[in-house]
């Protein structure tokens, strides 16, 4: 067999891009397993996380609990070194316009909500909580307008076409370095409540002798993943049990609990 691999989830410029591919070569390097393994740019999501020959990729915390718990095996998930971290946990950067005279979550009641993806738990599920205190009978938006990134989140947000969005910090991160200029005309609100950050995940058909060697492979890596590591802003690797990730249902029933099940 043949075995796919990507980390498709924080390629937000060429310099990130191919840090985390050479992160990514070396550790199968280390494991001598290179000569097996494909690497796939852009897969499709989530059909790709579903493949029999899926090796190591990242996917969200939230389709990881309801979609892939019983097709994949979590292997490490990793520690970033950005604002709104906390260990392996994360959270996200709840934005406005800077001109909008947006200076609370209240104030954007009514208004356009911009999120990447409907099944994000940065960018859903962290905002829906945010907001759950402040709906009414099950509304706050006038509007909600999926993007498709968190990128494009931003965008709208930037030119006024939305007037709030939560935006994963370390996307957030990562933008302050590659891209400054795609921040201007930002306000920051706030950081969501926190829960634990995006896993590397294998497929099941991976032995567990080889499930044993990846995560060893990060949790104690050697000098060329640790020098990829650092480029990327990652402290360490945590393998973390899957209870750990039952805080982001969690984050979904506290909405559910204050009469806000959807984002709307």
């Amino acid at each position: 067999m043949i075995w796919k691999v990507a980390l498709p989830m924080y390629n937000l410029s060429p310099r990130l891009q191919q840090a985390w591919e050479g992160l990514l070569g070396d550790l199968l390097d280390n494991l001598d397993l290179h000569a097996e393994v494909e690497l796939v740019r852009a897969p499709p999501l989530p059909e790709f996380w579903l493949r029999p020959d899926l090796l190591l990729s990242q996917t969200c915390g939230y389709p990881y609990m309801t979609l892939l718990r019983e097709q994949v095996t979590l292997i490490a998930t990793p520690a970033f070194d950005f604002p709104g971290c906390s260990g392996s946990d994360y959270s996200s950067v709840i934005v406005a316009p800077a001109g909008a005279g947006i200076a609370s979550l209240a104030d954007a009641r009514g208004g356009i909500a911009a999120v990447n993806d409907a099944h994000s738990n940065s960018g859903m599920n962290a905002l829906r909580l945010a907001v759950a205190p402040l709906a009414r009978e099950g509304r706050f938006f006038d509007k909600v307008v999926y993007s498709g990134s968190h990128a494009a989140s931003l965008r709208l947000v930037r030119e006024g076409d939305a007037d709030i969005a939560a935006i994963d910090c370390v996307t957030y991160g990562y933008l302050k370095e590659e891209d400054p200029v795609s921040l201007l005309g930002i306000k920051e609100l706030g950081y969501s409540a926190t829960s634990p950050g995006l896993p590397l995940v294998a497929g099941k058909a991976v032995p567990p002798q080889l499930l044993a060697r990846l995560r060893s492979g990060l949790t104690e890596p050697g000098p060329q993943v640790a020098g990829h590591m650092r480029d990327l802003r990652i402290l360490a690797f945590h393998h973390r049990p899957d209870a750990d990730y039952r805080r982001i249902i969690q984050l979904e029933a506290e909405a559910c609990a204050a009469g806000y099940p959807l984002l709307a």
